[in-house]
């Protein structure tokens, strides 16, 4: 096919609230041509995750219209001329790259490297709840922390219920020999958080003697997604050498109460792939390892709210519902 020169998209135009007018509004944007590794996905559904607020209120008004989304799922409707792992009419899913422009289009261009065959068991809008929170657990657990099989122990995740937190707790379930123990703070965040597969849910308000009511030793690893305000109950948590991975922003973060017992803080942002290794197909392999274990009923969808059409009142909606931090796992915006 003649590949088309521009696309219909949901854009920001200028940073600001989701509730302001300019912050979704339909536009019609370039494509530019393939190259030689980019796939042209039809979009056929989308997530929202922290990064779209992030980018939404901060990006540079010169960088507008600004097309927010960092999830998708869809179909592969063009190639470029070295790709070797897709062909059209292909069903992806990925979470692309903040260097693009986002999925939030009728027609997105995204590297072959960074996209996955979408598990053949979900629908569109149930896989693209997963792909950015995949890749980042899964980094968390066996890139940063250097997990595998036989690993054992006990891993806290802090946010367990969120898209992140509950990515972690089934792959670490599905993958690892460790117990997990995640925080909640509402019934229905705990509910969820067990259907992921927490061994033990428990309320982060009281974060030390919560969990080690549980686990009385404390823990050998966290995931953090609430990091402001923890570091010292982490540090009394873990042990000697003990580690946290944090896959939130916190502003002015000290990291002084781990050096006593010489711990050590990772940071985790699946975006440094696409950004600074862009020939490296690690999540592309990832991905499909991924959908392979969804396939299997190893692991299953986080979406818990869809919303249609993917037009901007949709996803001004979702955005709220976001943002609202009252969300257990992922709001997902589909075509229909």
């Amino acid at each position: 096919m003649t590949t088309p020169r521009t696309t219909t998209a949901i854009a920001s135009l200028r940073p600001g609230r989701a509730q302001d007018p300019d912050s979704f509004v339909p536009v019609e944007v370039a494509l530019d041509p393939p190259g030689p590794h980019d796939l042209l996905v039809e979009v056929r559904a989308v997530s929202v995750n922290p990064v779209d607020h992030k980018v939404r209120t901060s990006f540079d008004v010169a960088d507008a219209p600004k097309v927010l989304g960092y999830d998708a799922a869809g179909v592969v409707v063009a190639v470029g001329a070295e790709v070797d792992s897709f062909a059209v009419g292909d069903e992806v899913w990925y979470a692309g790259s903040v260097a693009r422009s986002g999925t939030n289009a009728a027609l997105h261009l995204v590297d072959e490297r960074v996209v996955g065959p979408k598990p053949s068991t979900l629908s569109f809008a149930e896989a693209a709840a997963m792909p950015l929170t995949s890749i980042t657990a899964w980094e968390v657990l066996f890139d940063r922390l250097r997990l595998t099989a036989g690993s054992t122990g006990t891993l806290l995740v802090v946010g367990g219920a969120g898209g992140v937190g509950s990515m972690v707790v089934q792959l670490a379930r599905a993958l690892t020999g460790l117990t997990v123990v995640a925080t909640a703070a509402r019934p229905e965040s705990e509910r969820w958080a067990t259907e992921m597969g927490a061994h033990h849910v428990v309320d982060h308000r009281d974060l030390v003697a919560s969990v080690r009511e549980v686990a009385p030793g404390g823990v050998d690893h966290v995931v953090s997604a609430f990091s402001d305000g923890n570091v010292e109950a982490y540090a009394e948590l873990l042990p000697v050498h003990g580690a946290v991975v944090a896959v939130d922003d916190p502003v002015g973060l000290d990291l002084l109460p781990l050096k006593a017992k010489s711990q050590t803080w990772h940071w985790e942002l699946m975006f440094t792939r696409p950004l600074s290794l862009p020939d490296d197909p690690y999540q592309h392999h990832l991905l499909e390892e991924v959908a392979r274990l969804v396939d299997a009923g190893r692991v299953r969808t986080t979406m818990t709210e869809h919303l249609t059409p993917l037009d901007a009142d949709a996803l001004r909606a979702a955005h709220l519902l976001v943002e609202s931090s009252r969300v257990v796992g992922k709001v997902v915006v589909s075509r229909g």
